[in-house]
Protein backbone atom coordinates (compact mmCIF):
# COMPACT_ATOMS: atom_id res chain seq x y z
CA UNK A 1 0.00 0.00 0.00
CA UNK A 2 1.58 3.56 -0.51
CA UNK A 3 2.09 6.90 -1.76
CA UNK A 4 4.05 10.83 -2.25
CA UNK A 5 5.58 14.14 -2.18
CA UNK A 6 7.74 17.23 -1.98
CA UNK A 7 9.69 20.03 0.26
CA UNK A 8 8.04 20.18 3.44
CA UNK A 9 9.52 22.66 5.68
CA UNK A 10 12.84 21.44 6.21
CA UNK A 11 12.70 17.93 4.82
CA UNK A 12 14.59 17.33 1.47
CA UNK A 13 12.19 14.57 -0.25
CA UNK A 14 14.10 11.78 -2.11
CA UNK A 15 11.87 11.03 -5.20
CA UNK A 16 12.63 9.55 -8.61
CA UNK A 17 11.04 11.25 -11.91
CA UNK A 18 11.48 8.64 -15.03
CA UNK A 19 11.01 9.34 -18.57
CA UNK A 20 8.92 12.54 -17.42
CA UNK A 21 7.90 15.04 -19.96
CA UNK A 22 5.22 17.07 -18.49
CA UNK A 23 3.13 18.45 -21.94
CA UNK A 24 5.29 19.44 -24.35
CA UNK A 25 7.38 16.69 -26.38
CA UNK A 26 10.33 17.15 -28.07
CA UNK A 27 9.98 13.60 -29.78
CA UNK A 28 7.00 13.06 -32.09
CA UNK A 29 3.77 10.94 -31.78
CA UNK A 30 3.08 8.25 -33.44
CA UNK A 31 -0.11 7.17 -35.04
CA UNK A 32 -0.93 4.18 -32.85
CA UNK A 33 -1.40 5.71 -29.46
CA UNK A 34 -1.86 2.43 -27.27
CA UNK A 35 0.20 1.47 -24.41
CA UNK A 36 0.45 -2.28 -23.18
CA UNK A 37 1.60 -2.00 -19.75
CA UNK A 38 2.09 -4.70 -16.69
CA UNK A 39 0.88 -5.01 -13.06
CA UNK A 40 2.21 -7.76 -10.68
CA UNK A 41 -1.09 -8.37 -8.83
CA UNK A 42 -4.51 -8.66 -9.16
CA UNK A 43 -6.54 -5.71 -9.25
CA UNK A 44 -8.70 -5.71 -5.36
CA UNK A 45 -10.96 -2.54 -6.09
CA UNK A 46 -11.55 0.96 -8.09
CA UNK A 47 -13.79 2.22 -5.07
CA UNK A 48 -12.15 5.38 -3.79
CA UNK A 49 -13.21 4.56 -0.40
CA UNK A 50 -12.00 1.15 -0.18
CA UNK A 51 -8.89 0.90 -2.35
CA UNK A 52 -6.13 -0.52 0.07
CA UNK A 53 -2.86 -1.74 -2.06
CA UNK A 54 -0.69 -0.79 -4.76
CA UNK A 55 -2.38 -2.29 -8.20
CA UNK A 56 -5.79 -0.04 -7.24
CA UNK A 57 -4.36 3.33 -6.53
CA UNK A 58 -2.49 3.00 -9.87
CA UNK A 59 -5.62 1.85 -11.21
CA UNK A 60 -7.30 4.78 -9.57
CA UNK A 61 -4.88 7.40 -10.09
CA UNK A 62 -5.68 7.49 -13.55
CA UNK A 63 -8.83 7.55 -14.03
CA UNK A 64 -9.90 9.64 -11.10
CA UNK A 65 -8.52 12.93 -10.33
CA UNK A 66 -8.47 15.57 -6.92
CA UNK A 67 -7.69 19.18 -5.93
CA UNK A 68 -4.13 18.15 -6.53
CA UNK A 69 -2.06 16.51 -8.86
CA UNK A 70 1.59 15.33 -8.60
CA UNK A 71 4.30 15.89 -11.51
CA UNK A 72 7.99 15.82 -12.00
CA UNK A 73 9.89 15.24 -8.67
CA UNK A 74 6.62 15.10 -6.77
CA UNK A 75 5.74 18.76 -7.03
CA UNK A 76 1.93 19.16 -6.21
CA UNK A 77 0.29 20.87 -9.22
CA UNK A 78 -3.69 22.16 -9.44
CA UNK A 79 -5.88 19.76 -10.95
CA UNK A 80 -9.33 20.19 -10.16
CA UNK A 81 -8.90 23.22 -7.50
CA UNK A 82 -8.13 26.08 -10.40
CA UNK A 83 -7.10 28.54 -7.23
CA UNK A 84 -6.36 27.59 -3.16
CA UNK A 85 -6.34 29.85 -0.23
CA UNK A 86 -5.61 29.67 3.15
CA UNK A 87 -5.68 30.89 6.33
CA UNK A 88 -3.13 32.50 8.42
CA UNK A 89 -2.84 29.76 10.88
CA UNK A 90 -3.08 26.81 8.35
CA UNK A 91 -6.61 25.44 9.83
CA UNK A 92 -8.67 26.69 6.91
CA UNK A 93 -8.44 25.82 3.15
CA UNK A 94 -10.17 27.19 0.29
CA UNK A 95 -10.65 25.64 -3.03
CA UNK A 96 -12.07 26.89 -6.03
CA UNK A 97 -13.11 24.04 -8.17
CA UNK A 98 -13.00 24.07 -12.45
CA UNK A 99 -16.09 24.68 -13.56
CA UNK A 100 -15.25 22.90 -16.49
CA UNK A 101 -14.99 19.36 -14.71
CA UNK A 102 -17.30 16.60 -15.67
CA UNK A 103 -18.09 12.96 -14.81
CA UNK A 104 -17.68 10.33 -17.58
CA UNK A 105 -21.24 9.92 -17.43
CA UNK A 106 -21.82 13.87 -18.91
CA UNK A 107 -22.67 15.12 -15.13
CA UNK A 108 -21.11 17.87 -13.31
CA UNK A 109 -18.35 18.01 -11.26
CA UNK A 110 -19.30 20.15 -8.15
CA UNK A 111 -17.54 20.62 -4.94
CA UNK A 112 -20.19 18.44 -3.33
CA UNK A 113 -18.87 15.59 -5.02
CA UNK A 114 -15.87 15.83 -2.50
CA UNK A 115 -18.01 16.76 0.56
CA UNK A 116 -19.88 13.35 -0.03
CA UNK A 117 -16.35 11.07 -0.68
CA UNK A 118 -14.81 12.29 2.13
CA UNK A 119 -17.66 11.80 4.17
CA UNK A 120 -18.59 8.90 2.84
CA UNK A 121 -14.95 7.35 3.57
CA UNK A 122 -14.47 8.40 7.03
CA UNK A 123 -18.14 6.76 7.65
CA UNK A 124 -17.39 3.47 9.74
CA UNK A 125 -20.35 2.26 7.72
CA UNK A 126 -17.81 2.04 5.14
CA UNK A 127 -15.57 0.43 6.76
CA UNK A 128 -12.54 2.22 4.48
CA UNK A 129 -9.20 0.68 5.82
CA UNK A 130 -7.53 4.19 4.88
CA UNK A 131 -9.91 6.25 7.04
CA UNK A 132 -7.21 6.90 9.60
CA UNK A 133 -5.72 9.73 7.15
CA UNK A 134 -8.19 11.92 7.14
CA UNK A 135 -6.67 12.45 11.21
CA UNK A 136 -6.41 15.98 11.58
CA UNK A 137 -9.69 17.30 9.37
CA UNK A 138 -12.25 18.41 12.27
CA UNK A 139 -13.85 15.78 13.85
CA UNK A 140 -12.76 13.05 11.49
CA UNK A 141 -10.84 10.83 14.64
CA UNK A 142 -13.90 11.30 16.64
CA UNK A 143 -16.29 9.82 13.42
CA UNK A 144 -13.73 7.14 12.71
CA UNK A 145 -13.93 5.96 16.54
CA UNK A 146 -18.26 6.12 16.14
CA UNK A 147 -18.43 8.98 18.80
CA UNK A 148 -19.60 11.71 15.70
CA UNK A 149 -21.39 11.56 12.81
CA UNK A 150 -19.91 11.45 9.33
CA UNK A 151 -21.87 14.86 8.69
CA UNK A 152 -20.12 16.98 11.19
CA UNK A 153 -16.49 16.29 9.49
CA UNK A 154 -14.83 19.51 8.68
CA UNK A 155 -15.52 19.68 4.78
CA UNK A 156 -18.01 21.81 3.05
CA UNK A 157 -19.27 23.07 -0.26
CA UNK A 158 -20.10 26.79 -0.34
CA UNK A 159 -22.21 26.91 -4.26
CA UNK A 160 -21.38 24.75 -6.81
CA UNK A 161 -17.55 25.35 -6.93
CA UNK A 162 -16.51 26.50 -3.46
CA UNK A 163 -14.93 23.92 -1.07
CA UNK A 164 -14.04 24.92 2.26
CA UNK A 165 -12.08 22.02 4.69
CA UNK A 166 -11.78 22.58 8.44
CA UNK A 167 -8.66 21.55 9.95
CA UNK A 168 -8.11 20.73 13.88
CA UNK A 169 -4.42 22.01 13.15
CA UNK A 170 -2.13 22.52 11.10
CA UNK A 171 -1.48 19.94 8.92
CA UNK A 172 2.56 19.95 7.29
CA UNK A 173 1.99 17.57 4.31
CA UNK A 174 -1.71 18.70 3.57
CA UNK A 175 -1.12 19.21 0.05
CA UNK A 176 0.48 16.04 -0.43
CA UNK A 177 -2.76 14.32 1.07
CA UNK A 178 -4.93 16.20 -1.49
CA UNK A 179 -3.23 14.60 -4.07
CA UNK A 180 -3.91 11.43 -2.69
CA UNK A 181 -6.56 9.37 -4.42
CA UNK A 182 -8.48 8.84 -1.06
CA UNK A 183 -9.47 12.20 -1.11
CA UNK A 184 -10.81 12.38 -4.44
CA UNK A 185 -14.53 13.08 -5.15
CA UNK A 186 -16.92 10.33 -5.84
CA UNK A 187 -20.48 10.77 -7.64
CA UNK A 188 -23.33 10.19 -4.93
CA UNK A 189 -25.76 9.04 -7.73
CA UNK A 190 -23.47 6.00 -9.14
CA UNK A 191 -22.54 4.96 -5.82
CA UNK A 192 -26.15 4.58 -4.97
CA UNK A 193 -26.83 3.28 -8.11
CA UNK A 194 -24.48 0.68 -7.89
CA UNK A 195 -24.84 -0.31 -4.43
CA UNK A 196 -22.68 -3.36 -3.01
CA UNK A 197 -21.27 -3.87 -6.47
CA UNK A 198 -19.90 -0.11 -6.44
CA UNK A 199 -16.37 -0.27 -7.30
CA UNK A 200 -16.07 -4.02 -8.08
CA UNK A 201 -15.95 -3.83 -11.77
CA UNK A 202 -15.12 -1.46 -14.38
CA UNK A 203 -18.81 -0.91 -15.82
CA UNK A 204 -19.63 -0.44 -11.93
CA UNK A 205 -18.27 3.28 -11.58
CA UNK A 206 -17.57 6.73 -13.10
CA UNK A 207 -14.75 8.44 -13.29
CA UNK A 208 -13.52 11.96 -13.53
CA UNK A 209 -9.67 11.63 -15.02
CA UNK A 210 -7.96 10.87 -17.97
CA UNK A 211 -8.90 8.17 -18.46
CA UNK A 212 -11.72 5.63 -17.89
CA UNK A 213 -11.88 2.00 -17.19
CA UNK A 214 -13.62 -1.02 -18.71
CA UNK A 215 -13.43 -4.52 -18.96
CA UNK A 216 -12.19 -5.81 -15.62
CA UNK A 217 -15.01 -7.82 -13.81
CA UNK A 218 -13.57 -8.01 -10.81
CA UNK A 219 -11.30 -11.18 -10.78
CA UNK A 220 -10.17 -11.22 -14.41
CA UNK A 221 -6.75 -10.28 -15.38
CA UNK A 222 -6.40 -7.78 -17.68
CA UNK A 223 -8.07 -4.98 -19.06
CA UNK A 224 -7.80 -1.68 -20.66
CA UNK A 225 -8.06 2.37 -19.95
CA UNK A 226 -9.77 4.30 -22.77
CA UNK A 227 -9.04 8.03 -23.06
CA UNK A 228 -12.00 9.91 -21.61
CA UNK A 229 -13.69 11.76 -23.76
CA UNK A 230 -15.51 13.99 -21.01
CA UNK A 231 -12.17 14.80 -18.74
CA UNK A 232 -11.42 19.02 -18.81
CA UNK A 233 -8.35 18.71 -20.17
CA UNK A 234 -8.31 16.05 -22.74
CA UNK A 235 -6.41 18.32 -24.79
CA UNK A 236 -3.45 17.42 -23.09
CA UNK A 237 -3.70 13.64 -23.20
CA UNK A 238 -1.92 11.29 -26.17
CA UNK A 239 -2.97 7.76 -25.15
CA UNK A 240 -6.47 6.66 -26.73
CA UNK A 241 -5.57 3.64 -24.86
CA UNK A 242 -3.92 1.77 -22.04
CA UNK A 243 -4.05 -2.27 -21.99
CA UNK A 244 -3.23 -4.02 -18.75
CA UNK A 245 -2.43 -7.64 -18.59
CA UNK A 246 -1.11 -9.09 -14.65
CA UNK A 247 2.25 -10.66 -15.12
CA UNK A 248 2.99 -12.59 -12.24
CA UNK A 249 5.90 -14.24 -13.28
CA UNK A 250 8.91 -11.78 -14.42
CA UNK A 251 10.42 -14.21 -16.83
CA UNK A 252 7.22 -14.40 -18.92
CA UNK A 253 6.42 -10.90 -18.82
CA UNK A 254 10.28 -10.43 -20.35
CA UNK A 255 9.03 -12.88 -23.21
CA UNK A 256 6.37 -10.84 -23.50
CA UNK A 257 8.32 -7.61 -23.81
CA UNK A 258 10.75 -9.01 -25.99
CA UNK A 259 7.80 -10.29 -28.39
CA UNK A 260 6.58 -6.61 -28.57
CA UNK A 261 3.23 -7.41 -26.47
CA UNK A 262 4.72 -5.42 -23.32
CA UNK A 263 5.63 -2.24 -23.27
CA UNK A 264 7.55 -2.13 -20.19
CA UNK A 265 8.23 -5.35 -18.28
CA UNK A 266 9.94 -5.55 -14.51
CA UNK A 267 12.83 -7.88 -14.02
CA UNK A 268 13.62 -10.36 -11.85
CA UNK A 269 17.23 -10.61 -10.16
CA UNK A 270 18.96 -12.19 -12.60
CA UNK A 271 17.41 -10.44 -15.43
CA UNK A 272 18.17 -7.21 -13.60
CA UNK A 273 22.39 -8.06 -12.97
CA UNK A 274 22.25 -9.45 -16.96
CA UNK A 275 19.89 -6.42 -18.43
CA UNK A 276 22.20 -3.89 -16.97
CA UNK A 277 23.34 -2.11 -19.92
CA UNK A 278 20.59 -3.05 -22.20
CA UNK A 279 18.70 -0.14 -23.98
CA UNK A 280 15.28 0.31 -22.05
CA UNK A 281 17.26 -0.60 -18.71
CA UNK A 282 15.48 1.36 -16.38
CA UNK A 283 15.70 1.54 -12.24
CA UNK A 284 12.44 2.99 -10.25
CA UNK A 285 13.04 4.43 -6.97
CA UNK A 286 10.02 2.79 -4.31
CA UNK A 287 9.76 4.40 -0.88
CA UNK A 288 8.52 0.50 0.82
CA UNK A 289 9.66 -1.83 3.32
CA UNK A 290 9.27 -5.53 2.85
CA UNK A 291 8.24 -6.85 6.82
CA UNK A 292 6.91 -9.64 8.99
CA UNK A 293 3.98 -9.08 10.71
CA UNK A 294 2.60 -11.45 13.94
CA UNK A 295 -0.81 -12.17 14.56
CA UNK A 296 -0.52 -11.02 18.47
CA UNK A 297 -4.27 -10.66 19.08
CA UNK A 298 -4.86 -14.24 17.75
CA UNK A 299 -2.06 -16.08 18.69
CA UNK A 300 -0.50 -15.57 22.24
CA UNK A 301 2.99 -17.59 21.04
CA UNK A 302 4.22 -14.39 19.48
CA UNK A 303 3.61 -12.21 22.33
CA UNK A 304 7.21 -12.75 23.87
CA UNK A 305 9.20 -9.64 22.64
CA UNK A 306 12.33 -11.75 23.29
CA UNK A 307 10.88 -14.11 20.57
CA UNK A 308 9.79 -11.78 18.23
CA UNK A 309 13.54 -9.99 18.69
CA UNK A 310 15.49 -13.87 18.23
CA UNK A 311 12.99 -13.97 15.01
CA UNK A 312 14.76 -10.98 13.37
CA UNK A 313 18.54 -11.16 14.70
CA UNK A 314 18.03 -14.97 13.12
CA UNK A 315 17.71 -13.25 9.36
CA UNK A 316 20.56 -12.27 7.07
CA UNK A 317 19.11 -9.42 5.24
CA UNK A 318 22.24 -8.78 3.29
CA UNK A 319 22.01 -11.89 2.09
CA UNK A 320 18.39 -12.08 1.82
CA UNK A 321 18.49 -8.55 -0.63
CA UNK A 322 21.48 -10.57 -2.68
CA UNK A 323 18.86 -13.34 -3.64
CA UNK A 324 16.56 -10.93 -4.50
CA UNK A 325 18.51 -8.67 -6.94
CA UNK A 326 20.64 -6.09 -7.12
CA UNK A 327 17.59 -3.92 -6.52
CA UNK A 328 17.13 -4.52 -3.39
CA UNK A 329 18.64 -3.62 0.12
CA UNK A 330 18.47 -4.69 3.56
CA UNK A 331 16.15 -2.85 6.01
CA UNK A 332 16.56 -1.85 9.35
CA UNK A 333 14.01 0.75 10.19
CA UNK A 334 10.41 0.34 9.07
CA UNK A 335 10.74 3.70 7.36
CA UNK A 336 11.75 3.32 4.22
CA UNK A 337 15.48 4.80 3.74
CA UNK A 338 15.85 7.88 0.71
CA UNK A 339 12.31 8.93 1.91
CA UNK A 340 13.09 11.85 3.90
CA UNK A 341 16.14 14.04 5.30
CA UNK A 342 16.64 16.01 8.46
CA UNK A 343 19.07 18.68 8.23
CA UNK A 344 20.81 16.79 5.55
CA UNK A 345 20.75 13.09 6.88
CA UNK A 346 18.38 10.70 6.18
CA UNK A 347 15.53 10.40 8.58
CA UNK A 348 16.51 6.88 9.00
CA UNK A 349 20.30 7.56 10.31
CA UNK A 350 18.26 9.92 13.33
CA UNK A 351 16.04 6.92 13.73
CA UNK A 352 18.13 3.77 14.20
CA UNK A 353 19.79 3.82 17.83
CA UNK A 354 22.42 1.21 18.90
CA UNK A 355 19.87 -0.70 20.25
CA UNK A 356 17.30 -0.66 17.70
CA UNK A 357 20.43 -1.78 14.80
CA UNK A 358 21.04 -4.86 17.51
CA UNK A 359 18.01 -6.32 16.93
CA UNK A 360 17.88 -6.25 13.16
CA UNK A 361 21.51 -7.26 12.68
CA UNK A 362 22.21 -10.64 11.88
CA UNK A 363 23.39 -12.54 14.47
CA UNK A 364 22.92 -16.37 14.60
CA UNK A 365 24.06 -16.54 18.69
CA UNK A 366 22.24 -14.14 19.95
CA UNK A 367 19.31 -14.74 17.81
CA UNK A 368 19.28 -18.67 19.51
CA UNK A 369 19.79 -17.02 23.18
CA UNK A 370 16.42 -14.28 22.52
CA UNK A 371 14.57 -16.99 21.17
CA UNK A 372 14.79 -19.54 23.40
CA UNK A 373 14.19 -16.95 26.31
CA UNK A 374 11.11 -16.27 24.50
CA UNK A 375 10.15 -20.07 24.10
CA UNK A 376 10.42 -19.88 28.10
CA UNK A 377 8.52 -16.67 28.66
CA UNK A 378 5.30 -18.57 26.61
CA UNK A 379 5.83 -22.05 27.63
CA UNK A 380 6.65 -23.41 24.68
CA UNK A 381 9.35 -26.21 23.85
CA UNK A 382 9.21 -25.06 20.05
CA UNK A 383 7.46 -22.57 17.77
CA UNK A 384 5.57 -23.74 14.52
CA UNK A 385 3.42 -21.18 12.56
CA UNK A 386 2.42 -20.27 8.85
CA UNK A 387 3.88 -17.48 7.19
CA UNK A 388 1.49 -16.07 4.64
CA UNK A 389 2.45 -14.74 1.15
CA UNK A 390 1.52 -13.60 -2.27
CA UNK A 391 2.10 -15.61 -4.88
CA UNK A 392 4.39 -13.57 -6.73
CA UNK A 393 7.98 -14.08 -7.68
CA UNK A 394 9.52 -12.10 -5.27
CA UNK A 395 7.01 -12.53 -2.64
CA UNK A 396 7.47 -16.24 -2.90
CA UNK A 397 11.11 -15.93 -2.98
CA UNK A 398 11.10 -13.88 0.38
CA UNK A 399 9.22 -15.69 2.22
CA UNK A 400 10.84 -19.23 1.00
CA UNK A 401 14.34 -17.27 2.43
CA UNK A 402 12.77 -16.51 5.76
CA UNK A 403 11.60 -20.06 6.23
CA UNK A 404 15.18 -21.77 5.34
CA UNK A 405 16.73 -18.98 7.99
CA UNK A 406 14.59 -19.56 10.69
CA UNK A 407 14.61 -23.17 10.58
CA UNK A 408 18.68 -23.54 9.81
CA UNK A 409 18.80 -20.90 12.86
CA UNK A 410 16.84 -22.75 15.36
CA UNK A 411 16.16 -26.64 14.22
CA UNK A 412 13.78 -28.87 15.38
CA UNK A 413 12.58 -25.83 17.68
CA UNK A 414 10.89 -23.75 15.15
CA UNK A 415 8.80 -25.62 11.79
CA UNK A 416 7.65 -22.73 9.53
CA UNK A 417 4.89 -23.68 6.74
CA UNK A 418 4.93 -20.94 4.04
CA UNK A 419 1.39 -20.26 1.79
CA UNK A 420 2.01 -18.60 -0.67
CA UNK A 421 -1.97 -17.56 -2.63
CA UNK A 422 -2.96 -14.41 -4.61
CA UNK A 423 -2.96 -11.25 -3.11
CA UNK A 424 -6.52 -10.47 -3.50
CA UNK A 425 -7.39 -13.67 -1.22
CA UNK A 426 -4.13 -12.89 1.18
CA UNK A 427 -5.60 -9.44 1.83
CA UNK A 428 -8.84 -10.68 2.53
CA UNK A 429 -7.27 -13.34 4.79
CA UNK A 430 -5.08 -10.55 6.41
CA UNK A 431 -7.96 -8.50 7.00
CA UNK A 432 -9.92 -11.36 8.81
CA UNK A 433 -7.54 -11.72 10.92
CA UNK A 434 -7.24 -15.64 9.97
CA UNK A 435 -3.32 -15.66 9.83
CA UNK A 436 -0.34 -16.30 12.09
CA UNK A 437 2.40 -14.38 10.32
CA UNK A 438 2.12 -12.49 7.86
CA UNK A 439 4.53 -11.41 4.90
CA UNK A 440 3.51 -7.64 4.11
CA UNK A 441 4.54 -5.08 2.16
CA UNK A 442 3.84 -0.71 2.81
CA UNK A 443 4.51 2.04 -0.20
CA UNK A 444 4.63 5.44 1.29
CA UNK A 445 1.44 7.29 0.90
CA UNK A 446 3.20 10.66 1.24
CA UNK A 447 7.09 11.50 1.70
CA UNK A 448 6.69 11.90 6.01
CA UNK A 449 7.75 9.42 8.10
CA UNK A 450 4.83 9.24 9.87
CA UNK A 451 3.00 7.40 6.49
CA UNK A 452 5.16 4.03 7.92
CA UNK A 453 4.92 4.84 11.47
CA UNK A 454 1.06 5.79 12.00
CA UNK A 455 0.29 2.38 10.66
CA UNK A 456 1.54 0.82 13.51
CA UNK A 457 -0.16 2.89 16.12
CA UNK A 458 -2.37 1.04 18.39
CA UNK A 459 -6.19 0.17 16.61
CA UNK A 460 -4.80 1.36 13.41
CA UNK A 461 -6.51 -0.68 10.24
CA UNK A 462 -2.88 -1.70 9.06
CA UNK A 463 -1.92 -2.75 12.38
CA UNK A 464 -2.63 -6.54 11.06
CA UNK A 465 -0.76 -7.81 14.29
CA UNK A 466 -2.46 -5.75 16.71
CA UNK A 467 1.26 -5.06 18.48
CA UNK A 468 0.50 -1.74 20.91
CA UNK A 469 2.73 0.57 22.73
CA UNK A 470 1.19 3.51 24.58
CA UNK A 471 4.53 5.58 24.49
CA UNK A 472 4.69 4.64 21.10
CA UNK A 473 1.09 6.25 20.58
CA UNK A 474 1.96 8.86 22.24
CA UNK A 475 4.75 10.14 20.79
CA UNK A 476 2.93 9.69 17.20
CA UNK A 477 -0.15 11.96 18.45
CA UNK A 478 2.48 14.78 19.95
CA UNK A 479 4.14 14.66 16.12
CA UNK A 480 1.11 15.54 14.68
CA UNK A 481 0.74 19.07 16.55
CA UNK A 482 4.28 19.65 16.06
CA UNK A 483 6.43 20.98 13.11
CA UNK A 484 10.04 21.27 11.72
CA UNK A 485 13.29 19.24 13.53
CA UNK A 486 11.40 18.66 16.64
CA UNK A 487 8.68 16.77 14.90
CA UNK A 488 11.01 14.58 12.86
CA UNK A 489 12.43 13.70 16.59
CA UNK A 490 9.58 12.48 17.87
CA UNK A 491 9.33 10.54 14.53
CA UNK A 492 12.83 9.25 15.30
CA UNK A 493 11.72 8.23 19.14
CA UNK A 494 8.78 6.22 17.57
CA UNK A 495 10.57 4.35 14.81
CA UNK A 496 13.23 3.28 17.79
CA UNK A 497 10.99 1.77 20.03
CA UNK A 498 9.13 0.02 17.29
CA UNK A 499 12.29 -1.89 16.25
CA UNK A 500 13.84 -2.66 19.81
CA UNK A 501 10.00 -4.20 20.39
CA UNK A 502 9.96 -5.71 16.95
CA UNK A 503 6.29 -4.72 16.59
CA UNK A 504 6.77 -5.30 13.07
CA UNK A 505 10.11 -7.06 11.57
CA UNK A 506 11.70 -5.22 8.49
CA UNK A 507 13.36 -7.45 5.69
CA UNK A 508 14.33 -5.44 2.58
CA UNK A 509 13.37 -2.21 0.79
CA UNK A 510 13.06 -2.54 -2.79
CA UNK A 511 13.98 -0.52 -5.95
CA UNK A 512 11.98 -2.14 -9.12
CA UNK A 513 14.54 -3.30 -12.25
CA UNK A 514 12.38 -2.51 -15.58
CA UNK A 515 12.94 -2.41 -19.26
CA UNK A 516 10.63 0.20 -20.65
CA UNK A 517 10.24 0.88 -25.19
CA UNK A 518 12.14 3.91 -25.70
CA UNK A 519 9.19 4.92 -28.25
CA UNK A 520 7.18 5.20 -24.56
CA UNK A 521 7.50 8.97 -23.50
CA UNK A 522 6.13 10.87 -20.80
CA UNK A 523 5.67 8.98 -17.97
CA UNK A 524 5.47 11.03 -14.40
CA UNK A 525 6.79 8.23 -11.33
CA UNK A 526 7.08 9.31 -8.36
CA UNK A 527 8.66 6.70 -5.44
CA UNK A 528 5.99 7.10 -3.00
CA UNK A 529 2.05 7.46 -3.37
CA UNK A 530 -0.13 6.16 -6.53
CA UNK A 531 3.18 6.55 -8.29
CA UNK A 532 2.35 6.70 -12.17
CA UNK A 533 0.65 9.23 -13.78
CA UNK A 534 -0.02 8.50 -17.24
CA UNK A 535 -1.84 11.81 -18.35
CA UNK A 536 1.17 13.05 -20.58
CA UNK A 537 2.57 9.87 -21.78
CA UNK A 538 2.41 9.05 -25.46
CA UNK A 539 4.21 6.91 -27.93
CA UNK A 540 6.94 8.13 -29.32
CA UNK A 541 7.78 7.44 -33.53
Amino acid sequence: MKKSKNILGGLAVMTSTLLAACGASSSKTAANQKLNWMEEAELSTIDVSKIMDDVSFNQVNQVMEGLYTLGNNAKVKNALASKATVSKDGKTWTFNIRKNAKWSNGQALTAKDFVYSWKRTVDPKTASEYSYLFSGIKNADAIVAGKRKASTLGIKAVGKYKLVVSLEWKIPYFKLLMAFPLFFPQNEQAVKKYGSKYGTASKYMVYNGPFVHKGWTGSNLSWKLVKNKYYWDKKDVKLTQINYSVQKSPSTAYNLYQAGKLDGTILDAQASKQLTKSKGYTIRKVANTQYLQFNLKKYSKFKSTNLRRGISMAINRSSLSKTLGATYKAATTFTSSGLTTVNGEDFTKLAASSEAKKYTSYNKQLAKQYFEKGLKEEGLSKLSFTLLASDDDTSKKLAEFVQSQLETAFGDKITVKVQSIPSKTKLNRVLAGNFECTLSGWIADYADPISFLDCETTGNSYNYGSWSNKEYDKLIAASKTSSGEARMKLLAKTENILMVNQGVTPLTQANKAWMIKSKVKGIIYNSAGAYYNFKYAYIAN
